[in-house]
């Protein structure tokens, strides 16, 4: 199942199935680029209706360089643990938005990775138990600051402004998506990013028993599972597109204000 949730012409919010045209789950290619929505026995064209992000998340824990390649394109050494930080709700942007950036900024960056949606409220999770507690997986945009990032050590300021959390657009059941499933991101037609989940150096169950060791998630919280190597700069106008085989393909566009 690809659970969408979106809010129709008359402002009502739904929860639905993102299916193809025969019925049958929406496959990576048409899950955000085509297919139709289905819920409470109607059907619904995507692109009539708003789609939200597919869960209201109370927080977002990211996992920074959890790809080796990525840590070494950023100068930066392999984490013996899992280097977790965080991002608020007011960072969740959803697909098709236009994402307004922050001004006076020489480097803002794309990052594309698979997020992991919660199903329960969760403590003291063993890694056997782990997918239990999964609802299902999205695609998310770790877009970074890396101007104040590289100043400071807690991220605030780099990570979590307003807009830096793009979701969606589906939350997959985990079956629908291989331990070694493709993660790409497309800026304006070109593949700048693209590996497998099966290179993550801390694997999902992994990452669930460490942060449920230190703090309690609740249903809709995203644990985003980091980055493959291939980040690169944004720039007013560009066309984003991340695609991660057996969920979809999450689309937003970026505005980059003028300076004062």
């Amino acid at each position: 199942m690809k659970q969408v949730r979106f809010r129709d012409r008359a402002g009502t919010v739904r929860t639905g199935e993102w299916v193809d045209d025969d019925g049958t789950p929406a496959d990576t290619e048409t899950a955000g680029q085509g297919g139709e929505i289905r819920a409470a026995g109607q059907s619904y064209d995507p692109d009539a209706v708003t789609i939200l992000p597919p869960s209201e998340p109370s927080k977002i824990v990211c996992v920074g360089r959890n790809y080796a390649a990525h840590a070494d394109e950023r100068g930066e050494d392999v984490p013996d643990r899992p280097l977790l930080f965080l991002k608020g709700p007011n960072a969740v942007a959803s697909h098709g938005s236009d994402i307004s950036l922050l001004a006076e900024k020489d480097r803002q960056e794309y990052e594309a990775e698979l997020a992991v949606v919660i199903g329960e409220q969760c403590r003291h999770v063993d890694e056997a138990d782990a997918m239990d507690v999964v609802a299902g997986f999205t695609c998310m945009v770790d877009i970074s600051n890396r101007d104040d990032q590289d100043r400071e050590t807690n991220w605030i300021r780099g990570k979590a402004f307003d807009n830096a959390a793009p979701l969606g657009p589906v939350c997959a059941d985990p079956e629908h998506v291989p331990d070694d499933a493709t993660v790409e991101l497309h800026c304006n037609g070109e593949r700048r990013q693209s590996s497998t989940l099966d290179h993550l150096i801390f694997p999902i169950p992994e990452l669930i028993a460490e942060i449920t060791a230190y703090m309690t998630l609740e249903p809709g919280d995203i644990i985003a599972t980091g980055t493959p190597e291939g980040v690169g700069p944004l720039s007013d106008g560009d066309h984003v597109r991340v695609t991660i085989e057996g969920v979809g393909q999450l689309t937003h566009t970026v505005t980059v204000p003028e300076e004062d």
